[in-house]
């Protein structure tokens, strides 16, 4: 008997595969680069230091931050060169000159006008030239002391500068009226004004910066080049050699930093050089701890052992492995402390201890201010002002960097 297969079951049988022989040519082309259904890379491949320079830039509070620590550092290096005064130079006759002042205009009778603004905390009155330059002090031709009052001659016009009650004014000598103001003017002579010995402000501002700047910096290279690999060689060894060179560290954190700076005025005499010393002996103590807990979590890693079986030296797998992966938290700590180290310096010019006169830094500048400070209040605002924006454009870089470096934050 013969098995049949019914004709409806045999058409709904599958057909045959094709030989090769029978699929068309083009369907053995590579598929190209075009094709709908090739891999879509959304963004391009970034290293680490790539992404963190990316993300960096897109944090506009760091980034006005760092152009404002370049303009500053600039203008410390190359701004008193553009300067016709020197930080120590002297002129008592134009002492106390504010940034700005309110001027007085008078007729001399010639079809002149005569400008010239009253200083109201010593009682002087000076000439203004119709840029807002301070053109000298102007001489009295006749003091009345009883009635105090001073009298100033502009051709054939006179005035008085009363001073019987707080404000001091000015009046006209005839009628007694007193003469109003003509409206604000930009000291175009001293930008920043003078101190009380006359000096320039602005380029003593300036010159403060370059103090100031230096020994943070300087803290800096020492936290740098002390700190990080005093903490790395501490990390890495662990055991006895980490508890010794940590009681080391604790010691030195423990002693003030002023009985330090006292300690090295004693041996190298008052000034910038005793202030340097002192913070780059002790200043790298913080650097190295965090350093030191950074190489303990990270000399456990895979790639620490596979150099160590591979017969790699100490020194080779610290300074090429283990700090530079260390180098995101390095960076963030140093600008973090460098608006450390412009405070204590200010603070030590501040009491005493650091620069002597007639250098400036800003904390001198400061502590000269403070005496003069009910009078003059724009003596103390310039040189606070320097170290508050200082002191925040550093703190911002430096969450700036940290948001940056930390790739538990890469998008």
């Amino acid at each position: 008997m013969t098995d049949t297969i019914p004709s409806e079951v045999a058409s709904k049988a599958p057909a045959a595969p094709p030989s090769v022989s029978q699929i068309p040519a083009d369907k053995w082309l590579k598929v190209g680069p075009d094709a709908g259904d090739a891999e879509y890379i959304a963004a391009p491949s970034l290293t680490y230091w790539q992404d963190a320079r990316r993300r960096l830039s897109r944090n506009i509070p760091a980034m006005l931050s760092l152009a404002f620590i370049v303009l500053l550092l600039v203008a410390a290096i190359i701004g008193p060169w553009f300067s016709r005064y020197s930080y120590f130079e002297q002129d008592l006759a134009l002492s106390n000159i504010p940034p700005f002042f309110e001027t007085y205009e008078v007729e001399t009778g010639t079809g002149e006008t005569a400008r010239f603004f009253l200083n109201s905390g010593n009682f002087k009155v000076y000439g203004v030239g119709p840029g807002g330059e301070v053109e000298g002090l102007l001489r009295a031709t006749k003091k009345d002391l009883i009635n105090k009052q001073h009298r100033y001659e502009f051709g054939e016009t006179a005035v008085l500068m009363d001073f019987k009650s707080l404000p001091a004014r000015m009046l006209d000598a005839e009628t007694g009226e007193v003469i109003g103001t003509s409206g604000w003017s930009w000291n175009a002579t001293n930008w920043f004004g003078t101190d009380q010995l006359g000096r320039d402000l602005l380029v003593r501002q300036l010159y403060g910066a370059r103090i100031s700047l230096t020994v943070a910096f300087v803290a800096s290279l020492v936290n740098f080049f002390i700190g990080v690999f005093y903490g790395g060689i501490s990390g890495y060894f662990g055991g006895a050699v980490d508890s010794v060179m940590m009681r080391i560290v604790e010691i030195i954190a423990t002693i003030p930093l002023t009985l330090y700076v006292i300690l090295m005025m004693v041996v190298l005499q008052n000034g910038l050089l005793s202030v340097v010393v002192a913070i780059g002996t002790v200043y790298w103590v913080d650097m190295a701890r965090i350093v030191r807990g950074q190489i303990l979590s990270l000399k456990q890693a895979d790639y620490v052992a596979a150099a160590q079986t591979m017969g790699a030296s100490t020194r080779r797998i610290l300074t090429r492995h283990l700090l530079p992966n260390t180098m995101g938290p390095i960076l963030v700590t140093l600008t973090m402390l460098i608006p450390s180290a412009i405070f204590i310096e200010s603070f030590m010019s501040f009491i005493g201890l650091g620069v002597t006169p007639p250098l400036a830094s800003w904390g001198t500048l400061t502590s000269e201010a403070v005496e003069t400070l009910r009078a003059y209040p724009y003596q103390l605002f310039f040189p606070a002002a320097a170290i508050s924006l200082t002191m925040f454009a550093f703190n911002f870089l430096g969450d700036g960097l940290r948001d940056a470096l930390d790739p538990r934050l890469r998008k």
